[in-house]
């Protein structure tokens, strides 16, 4: 009598080694080809013109909901004017960002031409790896004080007067109380540090972690020291020790989307939107006083002079989007077992810190569920955000017949646990999902900016428009119509200007989103355009700005 013994499931083998592959819900088995059907279907087939309109409304109402009363966006900056364009000087420029620190040297000359009235004499950039952001309290600042103090330890034949004058561009939400100050609201983005400096004054933050770093004996240096030397020795050298002093000045904070927008007005006076889109997204815009709720400028002195009608606003628009945007299974695994749950719902489902998440998410159910990787998991997939955005872009760009470059690569950060590679089947079907989860980022983040468009133009129209008959913001129109010939939104961020076809299709889907919101009848054309350095290029304006009107 042959005796037939149950074989274990693929499921059950992964378990017995140890790997976790719970799916985000329990499903049917199923073939590959009917799960890849179903990922393009719920990735995309909201993404006709039709649909994205209907979102880009709902979202206009968000934003200007939270003109009226949001305390954590739509936030009005201390910057009431954009840049003269002949503002000079030297000045130290930090931009931190959820990904990397950079620091400059910014030159102004408002005398020169074009993008070279506008330079970054020297540079440096440090990554904010997973034990930059393990660092806890005030040694996160106690970090970036030594970046500096190692910077500016470098011969250059660059002069400047001391203290040097800095601009600082902060990629988190900040409650600014004055040019050079402003109570932190949080950082999100696995930053450890973020619950003990909540509504700390930034400015004092980032001044005394620079007076800390004069002395060798300061024992967070001396634990920084230690860390570093285990963790990250490449910056902690001799250079860095041996410089004597951080000679630095605090003249101005702003969000690094409203630094992007400064330093495109320097070059291009016409410039009133910007956008950030790399690890996280956000963008400012340049408003109408009187477009926001007098509450939301809390109980600082409003400017006197004529002059000062507009505010440059800070939009935090990675917070909206939940009521508005379609989800999947797999955006809402994501969100439940973040750390911040629903509370940047945009950069969730369009960042690059998320999309290789959401990806993996879909990997791993996969392979319980459809066999992918011939039931399994590659072990370190087994790893919540294992799978970064470089990776799925160098997949998305592979256009050889056997995919053979996305193959080496993806067993070079994914061997498998087993002697059987990823197949030809498994790669196209990775590359199938990455496909339709950048496209649906592009198309939700140009919905974003289409709505943000539409404001802008519609609370121009309000402003033009005299006291006595101006309508109420909530009657704004939802449709994009102004009268300037063109429009150009500053992109900066590794994703918008870098992942394969992202900033074309995005341009795409902006022309035809304007196109048919006004049936043809507006001329106006908005144009994204790449820019490259701006938001620590910003910093070092805004600290120029600034210096002008602040007492010294």
């Amino acid at each position: 009598m042959l005796i037939l013994t149950s074989l274990p499931k693929p499921h059950d083998q992964l378990q017995s080694k140890g790997v976790n592959v719970a799916p985000a819900h329990q499903p049917s088995p199923r073939s590959m080809d009917d799960l890849a059907l179903e990922v393009e279907d719920l990735f995309e087939r909201q993404l006709r013109i039709e649909s994205l309109l209907s979102m880009s409304k709902k979202i206009q109402g968000e934003l200007k909901e939270r003109l009226q009363s949001c305390t954590d966006s739509m936030l009005p900056s201390h910057n009431y004017t954009l840049p003269a364009g002949q503002e000079e000087g030297i000045y130290l420029a930090l931009e931190v960002g959820g990904s990397n620190l950079r620091i400059a040297l910014v030159e102004l000359d408002g005398q020169a031409i074009g993008h070279q009235r506008l330079r970054v004499r020297h540079m440096e950039s440090s990554p904010i790896d997973a034990n930059i952001r393990q660092l806890r309290g005030f040694a996160f600042f106690d970090w970036i004080a030594e970046r500096i103090r190692y910077m500016l330890a470098i011969p250059n034949q660059l002069k400047w007067a001391e203290p040097l004058r800095m601009g600082v561009a902060w990629a988190f939400p900040v409650d600014q109380t004055s040019l050079r100050s402003g109570n932190v609201l949080g950082m999100g983005k696995g930053f450890h540090c973020s619950n003990q400096i909540l509504g700390h004054d930034l400015g004092q933050i980032i001044e005394q972690a620079c007076k800390r770093a004069v002395s060798e004996r300061n024992p967070n240096l001396i634990h920084l020291a230690r860390f570093c030397s285990l963790k990250n020795k490449e910056w902690w050298t001799e250079r860095s020790l041996l410089s004597q002093h951080v000679n630095v000045r605090l003249e101005s904070i702003v969000n690094d989307s409203s630094s992007t927008l400064l330093a495109n007005a320097y070059i291009n006076p016409s410039t009133r939107l910007a956008v950030i889109l790399g690890t996280g997204i956000n963008a400012a815009v340049h408003l109408p006083i009187r477009a926001l709720h007098q509450s939301k400028f809390g109980s600082r002195p409003m400017p006197q002079t004529s002059e000062a009608t507009h505010v440059l606003v800070n939009t935090e628009i990675s917070m909206l989007g939940k009521s508005s945007l379609p989800s999947t299974r797999w955006d809402k695994a994501l969100n439940n077992s973040h750390s911040l749950p629903d509370y940047q719902p945009l950069e969730y489902m369009v960042g690059g810190g998320y999309m290789g998440e959401i990806v993996r998410l879909i990997l791993v159910e996969a392979t319980a569920a459809a066999g992918l990787f011939g039931g399994l998991l590659p072990p370190s997939l087994a790893n919540r955000y294992s799978l970064d955005t470089r990776t799925l872009a160098a997949i998305e760009r592979d256009t050889s017949p056997s995919l053979a470059p996305s193959l080496a690569l993806f067993l070079e950060l994914h061997p498998s646990p087993s002697s059987r590679p990823p197949t030809y089947t498994d790669m196209s079907f990775i590359r199938q999902v990455i496909r339709s989860v950048s496209r649906r980022s592009s198309a939700y983040f140009t919905t974003s900016l289409h709505a943000l468009c539409c404001l802008l133009h519609n609370i121009d129209e309000l402003s033009s428009s005299s006291d006595s008959d101006a309508p109420t913001i909530s009657s704004y129109s939802s449709s994009f119509s102004g009268h300037h010939e063109h429009i150009i939104i500053g992109c900066d961020g590794s994703v918008i200007n870098r992942y394969p076809g992202y900033m074309a299709r995005s341009q795409e889907i902006l022309d035809n989103l304007i196109a048919i919101d006004d049936r043809g009848n507006n001329k106006t054309r908005v144009i994204l355009e790449k820019t490259q350095d701006r938001a620590v290029l910003g910093a070092g304006v805004a600290g120029a700005m600034a210096a002008i009107h602040l007492p010294s």
